[in-house]
């Protein structure tokens, strides 16, 4: 899996006909900046509003996932996403001037293929992973459906669906690494029973269905007049099936395609977690209304850890900035610099790591014999970290100077030893207005809080 963010090289555009809206519709890709995440923006509305693609969002579960944030609404937006997650995108723009992606195929194949078309683009921020720590499960008993996350350092799919029907039977599906995503699962094909369509169309649904963008599973004996019918649904000179089988006699891409699609949905629906997942997903019977409702349960449970706030530190992963692009920017040197890495670093929130040993030089006179860090100098490492963040708002933070203005409501939680590693998280507190910024700084020793207070710094063009 990436360990930096994602985006694309450039904007690319397809166009077709809404599955369920029967509306044609115009979808542009465009790259966005770090942390932007995944945008959806319905440009044929005044005013051009956005919905973040955020389970809170959700409001309609209609054969599809459709969410809708003030004016802004968008159906189907599983197949989209699940192209997003398969290729490891993390930070996108996608515009719309119609209420609904298009089918396409039924895939989420003609997706990858734009967005590859497209390219990838490396950007300067980790991935925020959501690691499972504690296997969670989802059960529907009126419905046989179960889904669980296990704890796993990678992430993984597992599907499972059994239709009680001669035509599909039961099958399993399985994802073990993203790079199969594109080969092995993005082309499979969304699908419905014969006897589901009437329902759906008098649900004023699937008015872009076609046999060219979804399976039409039979799964009984159809009448010549039936035919009939379905001919002119579809538009169709005439419409052919076996006694069981695929109407018009659609060749499956894959024996099992069916299941690899409800693999791909659960994908798609489990992106609106906001945050890119690392677990072992197992699910049985699996649908839109089930992938939400466990995306809701996962997100409720990655909140409630939020709010402890403790920033992670894994030491394989590389850093934002190491000591080397530290130093280019700020000016501190021995014995004075006091941060080793950055960690973390977007607009409003940057993450820092000071290594502690006793080699530190003020440890030879602040209790020499019960050696401790001096709070002032942990407020020094906390607003050079805080001066990364400062810096990070102009184009050419080499030719600015930051200068330590003030300090409020510091308070010393635990002391600092030898041995320690400090992890230092700096959040600003609003806009910085003519040149002055405010920051809201915490010092971490594992899960231990040992600083915490309030920074203000100014930021002045050098010379």
């Amino acid at each position: 899996m990436n360990i930096k963010q994602h985006t694309i090289k450039k904007s690319v555009t397809l166009s077709g006909v809404g599955l369920h809206t029967g509306v044609e519709t115009n979808m542009t890709f465009l790259p966005a900046k770090p942390n932007h995440g995944i945008k959806f923006q319905r440009i044929d509305i005044e005013g051009h509003p956005t919905v973040d693609a955020d389970v809170d969002y959700v409001v309609d579960l209609s054969r599809g996932t459709t969410i809708e944030q003030g004016e802004a609404r968008v159906n189907t937006v599983e197949h989209t996403l699940a192209a997003l997650v398969g290729l490891e995108i993390d930070n996108v723009l996608i515009q719309l001037d119609g209420p609904e992606p298009p089918i396409m195929d039924g895939s989420s194949a003609a997706f990858v293929n734009i967005l590859k078309e497209a390219g990838t683009q490396e950007q300067n921020a980790q991935r925020e992973f959501y690691e499972i720590t504690e296997s969670i499960f989802y059960r529907e008993p009126e419905r046989d459906v179960e889904i669980a996350a296990l704890p796993l350092d990678d992430y993984r799919v597992t599907v499972m669906v059994d239709y009680n029907s001669p035509v599909l039977g039961s099958q399993h599906a399985s994802l073990t690494n993203l790079s199969q995503f594109e080969k092995e699962i993005a082309s499979c094909r969304t699908f419905c029973f014969l006897h589901e369509l009437e329902m759906l169309y008098k649900n004023n649904l699937v008015k872009g269905g076609d046999l060219n963008n979804a399976i039409v599973v039979v799964d009984r004996v159809v009448e010549e007049h039936e035919l009939d019918s379905l001919a002119k649904l579809f538009n169709k000179p005439k419409v052919e099936v076996k006694k069981e089988g695929i109407l018009n006699n659609v060749e499956l891409r894959y024996q099992n395609e069916p299941a690899r699609h409800k693999l791909l949905d659960v994908m798609g629906d489990l992106a609106l977690v906001g945050k890119p997942i690392k677990a072992q997903i197992l699910a049985a019977r699996p649908g839109h209304a089930a992938n939400v409702a466990f995306a809701k349960k996962i997100k409720k449970i990655m909140q409630k850890e939020a709010k402890k706030n403790i920033p992670k530190y894994d030491i394989n992963l590389p850093p934002v900035y190491d000591i080397n692009k530290i130093t280019s920017i700020l000016p501190h040197r021995y014995p004075f610099l006091l941060v080793d890495k950055i960690i973390h670093l977007d607009e409003e929130r940057v993450t820092g790591v000071k290594n502690v040993t006793l080699n530190e030089p003020f440890f030879q006179g602040h209790f020499p014999g019960n050696p401790v860090m001096p709070g002032v100098l942990q407020i020094e490492a906390m607003a050079q970290v805080g001066g990364i963040l400062v810096l990070n708002t102009v184009p050419d933070p080499e030719n600015y100077w930051t200068y330590f203005l003030g300090v409020e409501g510091f308070k010393f939680r635990k002391m600092v030893l030898p041995g320690d590693t400090i992890v230092m998280d700096c959040y600003l507190q609003g806009p910085i207005k003519r040149g002055i910024a405010k920051m809201y700084g915490r010092a971490f020793v594992g899960k231990t809080l040992v600083s915490e207070g309030y920074l203000t710094a100014s930021i002045v063009k050098k010379g």
